[in-house]
């Protein structure tokens, strides 16, 4: 049976080849010559913690990911993200080695007033740049899907930094891409099929929920058949760009599946709703594998593939369940008479992809035949009545000048009071907002309440325990605040580059890990990462054994291998 299939793969490698190139030249994106480098594919499961996907493998929902491990033996470890365990933090250092002051998902700038939130595609561009400071990206010459950041790449769909500089459908030349997608009745089967399953397996998830009488939670703003056709179409996008780029001899490609992520906020790490998307993840991922064997197989690039999550997920219950008030609330309660900006909202990874869909359309109308673009604007206007606007992600009235800012990014929390445009010190908080500071460290719900003190650190905690923690070492006044979280020095070391970023806050909190294994999360959602706890900071990576990553320690580890490994050392 072995032999018989190795020669269907051998008779049917030459006309599979030339379909793709034929579909490279259509799209704009020919084939590469030869350099003789080997390529990388980074495949990233946003979310999934090592832990949680020990499970789902048990459970059966990743079996091709089990095979790999089981059968062919490659490695898999957890590895640690760092504070905060956050895409923004964490894509930043993998694919440029630098993830200096960025806070948490969201932030604010007191000295010129602005909020920043990882949605903004503008905010996201500029902060990119910051991050570069002349460092090459690991994608020079390739591709991102559905990132943060492009890492220098030459092509990138739905990746925040390079959204407005050019739109995609143009970059593939036009309707290219969607024509593609017409002509192939198996793509369309797949996507329709998609779709469907997607819808019931929602209207199921939110029925079940309903007669578990579990609190309420968030399942999106779209409607349930919308959100499965975008999330469906997108994926079967990525997935397709990705296969087409490895017969075009692409050298570096990095694809972010994210929806797994989001189902998890909605219904937690580990509920059968959540691992049902990664099964769907894990097909992408032998379909792509798959492609990637063949093509070494018949003289193409050769790959070295890795799977890996950006951060976990821990299970989690929000502050506003426990206190009947949002964090920013609780705060403006024991101030009286302050002015409070509190803005977070749901990451909406198919609300975000339905707003750039329609932006793409927009952009098409005018370049099609009058027939079609009024097909073109019918099907826009029809998606965009059923998306509704992302507040959070406008831009902000810089006339505005709250009192008290709250940023929060999970069970992470940094809190700015706008009476200097430096940070202040913990003992200026002290004494200006001394019963503020008292009812919080009252608060069963907050873990520990990070400030400055000079070219210090303090890590207040409950019942009196105190971390002082500069640059060298660590001082603790038991009970160790420090000692639910980890190892006390890594986790010090964490706190402490946090701490000292220019955009954290006048005081930093961090939600509590429960004796139950969840966490407090700020934000509205029953799965929460940002912070540390609960595996949130513990994501894995999966790879053969001849990669060569045998630990990670930070996620600059991977941008130093593969700067050395691939750019450097030609492969």
């Amino acid at each position: 049976m072995g032999l018989l299939l190795g020669v269907l793969d051998r008779l049917t490698a030459g006309p599979r080849r030339r379909k793709y190139e034929t579909l490279a030249r259509q799209l704009g994106r020919p084939g590469l010559s030869s350099d003789g480098r080997r390529g990388f594919i980074v495949l990233q499961i946003d979310g999934l913690a090592y832990d949680h996907l020990l499970e789902a493998m048990e459970g059966g929902y990743t079996p091709y990911l089990r095979r790999l491990v089981q059968e062919e033996r490659w490695s898999l470890i957890p590895w640690y993200c760092g504070l905060p365990s956050t895409t923004p933090a964490v894509q930043a250092a993998i694919l440029f080695g630098n993830r200096e002051n960025i806070p948490g998902f969201r932030w604010y700038d007191k000295r010129n007033r602005v909020a920043f939130v990882a949605k903004r595609p503008a905010q996201v561009q500029a902060l990119q740049e910051q991050l570069k400071a002349g460092r090459v990206g690991i994608l020079l010459g390739g591709s991102s899907y559905v990132n943060m950041f492009d890492g220098d790449a030459d092509l990138a769909l739905f990746t925040l930094a390079s959204i407005h500089p050019r739109f995609f459908l143009e970059s593939v030349r036009g309707i290219g891409l969607l024509l593609v997608f017409l002509l192939s009745p198996t793509r369309i089967l797949r996507v329709f099929w998609g779709t469907l399953v997607g819808y019931l397996r929602a209207l199921v998830w939110r029925l079940t929920a309903t007669l578990r009488r579990k609190p309420s939670r968030h399942y999106g703003l779209l409607s349930p058949l919308l959100a499965a056709a975008v999330n469906t179409m997108f994926t079967e996008v990525q997935t397709f760009g990705v296969v087409l780029d490895i017969y075009r001899g692409v050298p570096s490609i990095y694809a972010n599946y994210n929806a797994y992520d989001e189902v998890a906020h909605s219904f937690g790490p580990t509920d059968p709703a959540a691992f049902s998307v990664l099964r769907d993840i894990d097909r992408r991922i032998r379909q792509i594998d798959r492609a990637r064997r063949r093509t070494a197989r018949h003289g193409g690039r050769p790959y070295d593939l890795f799977v890996l999550s950006d951060h976990g997920n821990a299970p989690a219950v929000p502050f506003s369940w426990q206190v009947g008030q949002t964090l920013g609330e609780f705060i403006a309660a024991q101030l009286e008479d302050v002015s409070l900006d509190e803005v977070f909202g749901r990451p909406g990874y198919a609300e975000a992809k339905a707003r750039y869909l329609i932006e793409e359309l927009g952009h098409l109308e005018g370049k099609l035949p009058l027939a079609v673009g009024r097909v073109v604007r019918s099907l826009r206007r029809s998606i965009g009545r059923h998306v509704p606007p992302d507040w959070e992600a406008e831009a902000y009235d810089l006339e505005r000048r709250e009192d008290v800012v709250v940023r929060v990014s999970g069970p992470l929390a940094h809190v700015y009071f706008n009476v200097v445009p430096r940070p202040l010190d913990l003992i200026e908080v002290a004494v200006l907002y001394s019963h503020l500071l008292d009812r919080l460290m009252e608060m069963e719900s907050i873990g520990w309440i990070v400030g400055r003190a000079g070219e210090q650190v303090v890590v207040l905690g409950p019942s009196g325990g105190r971390a002082v923690i500069d640059a060298q070492r660590v001082e603790v006044t038991p009970p160790d605040p420090l000692a639910s979280y980890g190892d006390r020095d890594r986790v010090a070391r964490e706190v402490y580059s946090l701490a000292t970023y220019p955009h954290s806050g006048d005081l930093i909190l961090m939600g509590r890990p429960l004796p139950d294994g969840r966490v407090v999360t700020f934000e509205e959602q029953v799965a929460t990462h940002g912070g540390l706890g609960g595996g949130q900071e513990w994501p894995f990576l999966l790879q053969d054994g001849e990669s060569g990553l045998a630990s990670v320690t930070s996620p600059t580890d991977f941008y130093n291998h593969f700067l050395e490994r691939y750019l450097r050392d030609g492969g």
